[in-house]
């Protein structure tokens, strides 16, 4: 098989028209990544029996009549901070036992193996998802295939990477102050931060309590409306979960933004230092393809957006440093250097600084809520430049860059991160859809609708287009 689908929606409409068969997709995808991962680093833990095996077990499926849904005998990628029973979970680190979720598929995991999906292999992050690339540790430093020089961002890199790739067409990454949006962004696909409480976290390694997230990763934003569908939805085995009606995410694939209103946040993005011309250019030629498919753009300002920014990077390091606290005491050396450092500055916020923090997120939730109240969403950028060299990455460089990511973690709101263009080099640049809590319909609604007057998403770097 040498034509493979760039997307779900692509895939499960040749598998059922017999074009080809799961396991014949499948095995393509593996040959793929024979070929392009010692460049990418985008596996830690390849799962080509078991996959094989699924992938046959959907196509006996077919065969028989029986039809799961659209993610039947398609192959994804899985983070490997989750928990899967027939693969080890590492969270890239030498510090997290091997028996840890031994034997145990994560709710989201359970459910899209239910709903037929090939789980092809776990993907690298960033040590328990907060690192950088540590060339020092035994695992892959993930690369973009956009430029291998590159870095795909974090810290979903592997998830990132391989959807763009093509090693899988679908994958779970991680959120907790911007993981699935970043590697998006820098990747050229498509990720969403949903709603938290929407998707049960359980069997998940943790990072921040309050603000992790497992969202989909996908080439398309109709392929993130696939695989939420079988994701979302209440578990008890994750107290944050919430006990909320999931609606059908296709049918609100309209494909129309007619008399939506969008809020357009220049302030506090465009402006920021670092923003390329190239990303404020094509987010205005964003902006201008919603307003010219029928949307109101009304311009708008979100209200104390250092702060915001300030407040979750506090939690977030706050609430790492609670679960590693123990560790760090003991076994300091054997986390890596990024890691163990922004792990233990999380020891120093006071309980006061905590509790300021959170007294600033409700008054922050009240006024955003005020302030979308008469929207049915806003757009900003993602990030406001192309993924930066692997060579010479640090958290103080990190701090630098104009990522857009965090504040919506902190309030806990849907965000759709989707391809807009590229930097004069030719790497992608990316905006965000952000909703109203637990309504990702119109998010994803708006997402698609864009992707349908665009073909950004659908580009495919040049590494793998010499290898297609």
């Amino acid at each position: 098989m040498t034509d493979i689908p760039l997307t779900i929606t692509e895939a499960a409409e040749g598998l059922r028209a017999k074009r080809y068969s799961s396991v014949e997709l499948t095995s393509a995808m593996l040959k793929r990544a024979d070929s392009l991962d010692s460049q990418l680093g985008v596996y830690i833990t390849r799962m080509d029996e078991p996959a094989l095996t699924a992938a046959a077990q959907a196509d006996a499926a077919f065969a028989a009549g029986v039809d799961q849904g659209p993610l039947q005998g398609i192959p994804l990628g899985i983070k490997d901070i989750i928990a899967t029973k027939d693969a080890p979970t590492t969270a890239q680190s030498l510090i997290l036992d091997r028996k840890w979720g031994e034997g145990i598929d994560a709710p989201v995991i359970a459910r899209l193996r239910g709903a037929g999906a090939v789980i092809i292999g776990k993907t690298s992050t960033m040590e328990f998802a907060i690192g950088m690339p540590d060339a020092s540790k035994p695992f892959p430093v993930p690369r973009n295939p956009w430029n291998p020089s590159t870095w795909p961002g974090g810290s979903s890199s592997g998830s990132g990477a391989g959807v763009a790739a093509g090693l899988f067409l679908g994958a779970l990454g991680t959120d907790t102050g911007g993981s699935v949006r970043i590697p998006a962004a820098f990747c050229g696909i498509s990720g969403l931060k949903q709603t938290y409480g929407r998707v049960p976290k359980a069997g998940c390694a943790p990072l921040g309590y309050s603000l992790d997230h497992i969202g989909p990763m996908t080439r398309s934003a109709r392929d993130g409306a696939i695989m939420l569908q079988v994701m979302a939805g209440y578990d008890a085995s994750d107290p944050y979960c919430a006990d909320v009606s999931v609606p059908d995410y296709l049918a609100a694939l309209t494909g129309s933004v007619a008399g939506l209103r969008i809020g357009v946040e220049r302030a506090n993005h465009l402006t920021w230092p670092g923003v390329l011309p190239e990303a404020v250019s094509a987010f205005e030629d964003a902006v201008a393809a919603l307003a010219s498919a029928g949307a109101e753009t009304p311009e708008v300002v979100v209200p104390h957006y250092q702060q915001l920014r300030n407040a979750n990077t506090l939690m977030l390091r706050a609430e790492a440093s609670s679960y590693h606290l123990a560790d760090l005491r003991v076994r300091f050396e054997e986390y890596g250097v990024h890691t163990s450092k922004a792990v233990s500055g999380g020891a120093f916020a006071s309980s006061g600084d905590f509790v300021q923090a959170q007294r600033f997120r409700s008054l922050a939730r009240q006024e955003i809520s005020e302030l979308m109240a008469p929207l049915d969403a806003m757009v900003m950028l993602t990030v406001g430049c192309g993924a930066p060299e692997v060579e010479g990455l640090n958290h103080a460089s990190f701090a630098q860059w104009p990522v857009f990511t965090g504040p919506w973690n902190l309030l806990g709101l849907p965000a759709y991160a989707i391809p807009i263009g590229f930097t004069a080099s030719g790497m992608p640049l990316s905006m965000q859809v952000v909703g109203k809590p637990f309504a990702e319909e119109t998010v994803i609604r708006i997402a698609d609708a864009f992707q349908r007057l665009t073909d950004f998403h659908l580009q495919l770097p040049p590494l793998v287009a010499a290898a297609v």
